[in-house]
């Protein structure tokens, strides 16, 4: 069943349109946005921490200043429309279609995740809606834009990703702070299975050891061989390429095991909240994909806001660039002045728009400014890689397991 989502942090939507200034009320028919995404199955602890929290502080707070402004000094509100794809790519093309052919939505935002971001591409494509894929870690995304030219994506690529994490090993080598021996994993899904390609080849070229290279199947319950097997080998630097729930997993048995290298890296999960509360002073100083800047003044409001509407704190990845990803949807509606599905999307190609996580430009579809690799630092889960402006001092070593 659809539910029409209302937002359900009253309070605090009320608290924001307190602090709003005043507008005109909403005059013009709301625009209906709809999503599917994973509330249940494996996918879910992903979406419900990077995705869903966004979509809802972003409709309460463009409802709360008055709707979107379309042309003739109108305003929208936005109605959201939610299904869940039960972490399943048949469901997620179902709910998809439906959306766009019977709930006849003016825009669909993407699913959580690089797999469903795939299936669910080419439904876009045919019915012409733009697809913001945040969420989608994959190499095939320069051939992707060229196939579906109404598709945008907000990651980089796998090989950028794992590139990230290998350069920061190549700096600590250099500084002969490890000497190169690296074990690797990785879930057994085209995620996984493109990063652990991509960092192979990245530590190669390098010149690192790889001494354990291993994957497991998603939802696999069985890591403690894997950990046993890693620690008797000693590495330098451990590195999985995982989701969410292994995440946890490799973590959790990592402590209990004491498999406590220096270098000490997860993929997935790493920058979620969870990961800070759960792990506690055993998060300090473990490694991952994404990171933040948390000090800017938008980043700090963005936070703040986050926190405030939804309950909780965003990740440390995506969140902000799933925020910032809609912000550069509604300035395009109301460059264009009405929901036109085609006009949007060039304008979302043309210009820079104002995010919370800068300027964000999309002229070639693809934006590639966010951080490759990040660092739990007392409760922070900074962006230490690539070393540019607001990049924090990675912290070496990873502290023994407390």
């Amino acid at each position: 069943m659809a539910l029409l989502t209302s937002i359900k942090a009253v309070a605090a939507a009320a608290a924001l349109a307190l602090a709003a200034p005043a507008v005109q009320a909403a005059d013009a028919p709301p625009i209906r946005i709809g999503y599917a995404v994973s509330k249940t199955g494996p996918y879910a602890g992903g979406a419900t921490v990077t995705t869903v929290p966004n979509y809802e502080l972003w409709a309460a707070e463009v409802n709360a200043a008055g709707g979107i402004a379309l042309a003739d000094g109108q305003r929208a509100k936005i109605e959201l429309i939610e299904y869940d794809d039960r972490s399943n790519s048949e469901e997620a093309v179902r709910a998809i279609e439906r959306l766009i052919n019977h709930d006849k939505v003016d825009f669909v935002l993407p699913p959580w995740g690089t797999a469903l971001n795939l299936a669910v591409g080419p439904i876009f494509d045919r019915h012409g809606y733009p697809q913001l894929a945040v969420t989608s870690v994959s190499d095939r995304i320069p051939q992707l834009r060229d196939r579906w030219p109404n598709a945008f994506f907000f990651s980089s690529t796998s090989a950028t990703y794992a590139e990230g994490i290998v350069d920061l090993l190549t700096e600590l080598r250099k500084a002969n702070q490890i000497k190169g021996t690296v074990a690797m994993v990785n879930v057994a899904d085209q995620f996984g299975i493109e990063l652990a390609n991509a960092a192979r080849k990245s530590l190669a070229a390098a010149g690192f050891e790889v001494v354990y290279s291993q994957s497991y199947p998603p939802g696999s319950q069985d890591m403690q061989t894997i950990v046993n097997e890693v620690r008797r080998l000693n590495p330098d630097a451990f590195l999985a390429f995982s989701y969410p729930p292994d995440t946890i997993a490799l973590t959790d048995l990592s402590i209990q095991l004491k498999l406590s290298p220096p270098v000490f890296y997860t993929a997935v999960g790493t920058a979620f909240p969870l990961f800070k509360q759960r792990f506690g002073e055993n998060a300090e100083g473990v490694l991952g994909s994404g990171g933040v800047n948390v000090n800017t003044e938008a980043m700090k409001h963005y936070w703040a806001r986050h926190k405030e509407v939804t309950g909780k704190e965003p990740d440390g990845w995506l969140s902000p660039i799933t925020y910032a990803s809609l912000q550069v949807l509604q300035q395009a509606i109301e460059k264009v002045g009405k929901p036109d599905r085609a006009a949007v999307s060039k304008a979302m190609t043309e210009g820079t728009y104002d995010t919370v996580v800068g300027p964000m430009s999309l002229a070639n579809r693809h934006y590639e400014q966010g951080w490759t690799v990040g660092q739990w630092q007392q409760g922070v889960f900074n962006g230490v890689e690539p070393r540019r402006e607001g990049a924090a001092p990675v912290e070496f070593p990873k502290p023994a397991w407390r």
